[in-house]
């Protein structure tokens, strides 16, 4: 199992740079950061900053989204810092939560997110394809390579992650949604005549190292919050009776609203309907011991990669646990 760290762009970036060196150095291959650019600051201007002071992390956006830049846009700087620092980027895209409703706008379709992703991945690689109803390709790029995972919970956004996307983000440790995410993403691979096991397995979700379990499970709340606004649009499309697991439907049913300026932060008061079982089953909580049981469950399901969203009053603490007692025991 490989691992990741994830990171929110909060001011000063230098906090931001010197977390990823430090999780370079214990063990972190993957270095990913939210984009949500009002809320944070603007994640793509900070990239070559975290390249230059690393040497081998992969950076990327967990996740950006094709609706608040030109994909010519994200293409490019993709390539340009492919081109500066060698392949080092990853393109992890969504529909766009927060990034997109913060500024008054709803997330975009799938047909957009498709449509984009072979855009993306297509320029960034030097390849021409039909962009705004012309042929477009970047004459300077050189040996590109832009791998794409997208993030996704539903049904139908599941089967095209198997039908195009080189990766899957889920956004929980939930090991039985795990289970029924992966094989849904197997089965559309399968059936779009491609390999599953080309598609790379990103389990992300919060982790905190300790033993105040009541401590952690507050400070971890927001996750339950954040997931909870996908949970609402899968309800409201395929009602709770659905295809989609009760795992996911049944503990937002006291879901109020959701106010983003609290978005990713512990102690977000919109998250206050999430019960301790759904961040036990959601996040990772409790001693090292506990975070490799729960890591080699998910990897026996096939999970490739555990990214670590770390925001909570222990950041320091808990990434050093990871390094010295828990990837290791993982690798």
């Amino acid at each position: 199992m490989e691992f990741g760290v994830v990171l929110q762009p909060n001011p000063p970036a230098s906090g931001l740079i010197a977390m990823m060196k430090r999780a370079e150095a214990g063990g972190f291959g993957y270095g990913w950061t939210f984009d949500s650019h009002v809320l944070w600051q603007e994640t793509f201007v900070l990239y070559p900053r975290i390249l230059e002071s690393t040497s081998t992390m992969i950076v990327g956006p967990m996740v950006t989204n094709p609706g608040t830049r030109d994909w010519s846009v994200i293409a490019s700087t993709f390539a340009t810092l492919n081109d500066s620092f060698g392949n080092r980027t990853i393109c992890g895209i969504g529909r766009g939560d927060s990034a997109r409703r913060y500024i008054g706008l709803p997330p975009v379709s799938l047909s957009t997110l498709s449509s984009a992703m072979t855009v993306i991945k297509e320029l960034a690689e030097g390849r021409e394809v039909e962009h705004h109803g012309q042929p477009l390709r970047i004459p300077w790029v050189r040996s590109g390579s832009l791998p794409i995972w997208m993030a996704a919970y539903g049904p139908r956004a599941l089967r095209l992650v198997g039908e195009q996307a080189d990766g899957f983000i889920l956004q929980t440790a939930d090991p039985d949604i795990a289970r029924w995410t992966f094989g849904a993403v197997r089965a559309a691979a399968r059936d779009a005549g491609r390999d599953p096991a080309s598609i790379t397995m990103c389990v992300a979700a919060p982790a905190y190292v300790g033993t105040d379990l009541a401590h952690q499970r507050d400070q971890l709340r927001w996750f339950g919050g954040m997931v909870g606004n996908h949970v609402a649009d899968l309800v409201a499309r395929y009602g709770t009776e659905g295809p989609v697991p009760h795992a996911l439907t049944e503990y937002i049913e006291g879901r109020s609203g959701y106010d983003y300026s609290h978005h990713g932060q512990a102690g977000n008061p919109s998250a206050d309907f999430v019960p301790d079982s759904i961040i036990d089953r959601f996040c990772l909580v409790g001693p090292a011991a506990a975070h490799i049981e729960r890591l080699a469950e998910l990897a026996s399901i096939g999970a490739d990669q555990f990214a670590l969203y770390l925001m909570h009053d222990d950041e320091e603490n808990t990434l050093d646990a990871y390094a010295e007692e828990i990837i290791p025991a993982l690798r």
